[in-house]
């Protein structure tokens, strides 16, 4: 359960979490008609940095597009409210959900005039598969519900109505004894888990889908693909059979929340060894010394929440 904080960013105001409100007849409620992102927030040597924050904000603004909402704040205000509400709530690590949606106006399935609202909540939010699968792998299963065809959805965009399908397969997952679930697409090839995208590694080389596997484009999969060429490895991007999964030598999900997680076991048929094996570890340590900014060269995907001429003047008070 993620512990509420002190404060949110509502509608171009901090205010208190209570206050932070909503009609019940808001179109977003009724068809889910939201765009929202999932940052993470992470302790440094030089105070909390968000992860790559310029890219979810242009993912937030092009999910929008797709759904012909127009937010009405621009990339630079809400990517400074980001940074704010980490700082009012008083945070080194927190997760950032950044929430642009249609508000009160009709009732019909057409938002007409509804107002688009946009609020960003920073809280504490532990290891999202639990530390024990960080430490030693999740085990997850093949969903019977099928991930969303392209034809159908824009799968690009990261919108509030289409997690309803990623919800039905996590619910069916735990209701099983699984960690998590992993979805297929129309064609029977791997698409991805509820929340994360999916990597396998074959003889040391990297593989994953894209877009055409009706996945969502991840960041962290992007900042995967980049970590594991700049390497050494190579990533080939392509379809994934299941024949492909089962025969893998690792496997694990990446996402802003699950950040790097390996994979033990898919239905109860062991990855590999059934352990966390060395790509999937050198990749995970790799990603956790970028986001706690401990590896310089990647230094441009972190944005500090404080200056560092605010840091330099407390430092010789």
């Amino acid at each position: 359960m993620a512990d509420q904080s002190k404060y949110i960013w509502f509608n171009g105001e901090v205010v208190p979490w209570e206050r932070a409100q909503i009609h019940v007849m808001s179109h977003v409620l009724h068809y889910g008609s939201g765009v929202f992102e999932g940052i993470k927030c992470y302790k440094t040597s030089e105070g909390p940095a968000i992860f790559r924050l310029p890219e979810h904000i242009n993912r937030l603004f092009q999910s929008a597009i797709k759904y012909g909402m127009e937010i009405p704040y621009n990339q630079d205000e809400l990517f400074e409210a980001c940074k704010n509400i980490v700082e009012v709530n008083e945070f080194e690590n927190c997760y950032i959900r950044p929430i642009a949606f249609y508000g009160y106006d009709t009732l019909g399935v057409y938002p007409k005039d509804c107002p688009v609202e946009v609020a960003i909540a920073s809280f504490f939010w532990g290891a999202y598969l639990g530390d024990d699968g960080v430490a030693n792998g999740v085990n997850i299963t093949i969903s019977p519900w099928k991930r969303l065809s392209l034809e159908s959805f824009p799968a690009s965009a990261k919108a509030s109505g289409q997690y309803l399908n990623s919800l039905l397969a996590v619910q069916d997952a735990r209701k099983r004894g699984y960690d998590e679930a992993l979805l297929l697409n129309q064609q029977g090839n791997v698409a991805e888990g509820s929340g994360q995208n999916l990597f396998i590694v074959k003889n040391n080389t990297l593989y994953t889908n894209d877009e055409s596997a009706s996945i969502l484009l991840g960041i962290t999969r992007d900042t995967i693909i980049q970590v594991a060429q700049d390497i050494g490895y190579e990533v080939c991007i392509q379809d994934i059979s299941t024949d492909d999964l089962f025969n893998a030598d690792e496997a694990f999900f990446a996402g802003s929340a699950s950040e790097v997680t390996p994979i033990a076991t898919i239905d109860d048929n062991p990855v590999g060894a059934g352990e966390p094996g060395p790509v999937s570890l050198e990749l995970r340590e790799s990603y956790l010394d970028i986001i706690h900014g401990r590896n310089e060269r990647y230094n441009h995907w972190l944005s500090f929440v404080h200056s560092k001429e605010i840091l330099e003047s407390a430092g010789t008070e």
